[in-house]
């Protein structure tokens, strides 16, 4: 299974810090439609824009970013860990 967590800028609309999915080799971009389709329409517009991800959202496979590997198009497996971390600005 997938391990995916989620920074607490998240939580209002996964409810959850972390999650398992049952997914096979897939990318990131379908880890990316599953996630929408369980969590709904605001988490996609909260994570990607024109179809990239977002300027200020950073995505880690196993501590690597994907904009180091091959972006949406990053292969993960079972074995692997996600973390999803929007950066959060105040003052």
């Amino acid at each position: 299974m997938v391990s995916i967590r989620f920074s607490s800028a998240l939580n209002n609309i996964t409810k959850t810090r972390s999650t398992n999915i049952d997914l096979g080799t897939v990318t990131i971009k379908a880890l990316f439609d599953r996630l929408t389709s369980e969590y709904g329409e605001d988490f996609e517009r909260r994570l990607l824009q024109d179809g990239e991800v977002r300027r200020f959202v950073n995505v880690y496979v196993n501590g690597e970013d994907i904009r180091h590997l091959s972006g949406l198009d990053t292969k993960i497996t079972d074995s692997d860990e996600i973390s999803i971390l929007p950066a959060v600005s105040g003052g």
